[in-house]
């Protein structure tokens, strides 16, 4: 999947996001991370098309969307 460019703000957001993980979010990133899940690779707190989703699959073009307490 080609690079495409991410806004500064969008950046720095998901950056704080990833520091910020939800109760919720942060059990998914440990049973999904480091290819734990049929060998998919994961990324956390992905910006994609003006968005910051939760996580993504780019290889599979799969996002998951979770809400925690918050919600």
């Amino acid at each position: 999947m080609p690079h495409t460019p991410v806004a500064p703000v969008n950046r720095r957001n998901a950056k704080s996001m990833r520091r910020k993980m939800t109760d919720a979010e942060l059990k998914l990133w440990n049973e999904l991370r480091a290819h734990r899940l049929m060998g998919l690779g994961f990324r956390r707190q992905f910006p994609i098309a003006g968005y910051i989703v939760d996580f993504a699959c780019p290889e599979k073009m799969l996002v998951v969307e979770l809400d925690g307490s918050q919600h």
